[in-house]
């Protein structure tokens, strides 16, 4: 790490010498760019060495984490927006209120970084649970935030049903796809097939009298995606088009990258309660991320959107070499 280290210090060196005496815009831009980037590395090395030189053991210690960090390659899609899906899967009615508790959490969480969310979609159950839902998270930094909320969510409780105090397990499925860049690729209007109707809510009851609700099907790829929870069907049909474009992009980036296309499977999985990346166990107040052995004991927290340090322990794993 040292050598790469003096490498990009010395690469620093050479673009702050670079800026001094710049001869045009377009050069002074681009050095400018690549000299942000390295600032805080070096920044973070000279402390680390400040550190070391004074024997500050625990800063050294500390510094070093943190230049590890900076220099592990970041995911070049971190800083989008995402769309995140939620749907039951395994575990009936039970499932269906889990998910809605799994949208009231990151609905939470996400206020709590200051992002904001935009609703696509959702469908709830004459219970008040979930059929499915599809919202916009709104943000600098939200795919690195939400990346590793795709997979299967477990949940183990005792339903209010339950008249024998039987703990139940259900599950359900989190999808989370960062959003398309502006220009990706272009959809062709005639490509699309665009449907609307009267938006309604549980029990078949209308939400409005007029047609605003809309769906749009993508003919040659059969995607489809449903926008009813804006005021009008302009809004809803522009809101459409936006998860629309966010959806084929992932589509279209699966069929280039198979690697890319078996992991995100792999993570959603069919919905079977043995398939799960965490547990929520609400009789011990126990929440379990299996992919990092991950343990914490405030599930009440968690679930009114205390993920920071999950998120953090997610974000920071380095799987045994």
């Amino acid at each position: 790490m040292e050598k790469e280290l003096e490498v990009k210090k010395a690469r620093f060196l050479e673009l702050e010498a670079q800026l001094v005496d710049f001869t045009d815009i377009e050069s002074y831009t681009k050095i400018s760019r690549e000299y942000a980037k390295l600032k805080p590395i070096v920044d973070e090395y000279d402390f680390f060495l400040l550190a070391t030189e004074a024997g500050e053991k625990e800063e050294a210690t500390q510094s070093e984490a943190r230049l590890r960090e900076l220099l592990t390659p970041k995911d070049e899609r971190d800083e989008r927006n995402v769309i995140v899906e939620i749907r039951p899967a395994a575990g009936g009615d039970e499932a269906g209120l889990f998910a809605a508790s799994l949208l009231r959490m990151y609905s939470m969480f996400a206020a709590s970084r200051n992002y904001e969310i935009e609703l696509n979609y959702h469908s709830e159950s004459e219970i008040g649970g979930l059929k499915e839902a599809s919202f916009r998270v709104i943000g600098d930094g939200a795919f690195a935030t939400f990346k590793f909320e795709s997979g299967v969510h477990r949940v183990q409780r005792v339903p209010d049903t339950e008249t024998q105090g039987r703990i139940h397990t259900s599950t359900v499925t989190v999808a989370v796809l960062p959003e398309a860049p502006e220009v990706d690729f272009k959809i062709d209007e005639k490509d699309l097939k665009i449907d609307v109707y009267r938006a309604s809510g549980a029990g078949g009851q209308h939400v409005n009298r007029t047609e605003s609700a809309v769906r749009i099907t993508h003919l040659p790829t059969n995607t489809v995606v449903t926008c009813q929870d804006g005021r009008s069907q302009i809004q809803n049909r522009a809101k459409a088009l936006l998860v629309l474009q966010t959806k084929l992009a992932d589509f279209y980036q699966e069929q280039a990258d198979k690697e890319y296309s078996q992991t995100r499977k792999n993570q959603v999985g069919s919905g079977d309660r043995s398939e799960r990346i965490r547990t929520y166990n609400f009789p011990q107040g126990r929440l379990t991320d299996h992919r990092i052995n991950y343990t914490a004991h405030n599930l009440t927290q968690v679930m009114n959107g205390d993920l920071d340090a999950l998120i953090v322990a997610l974000q920071n794993y380095k799987p045994p070499s």
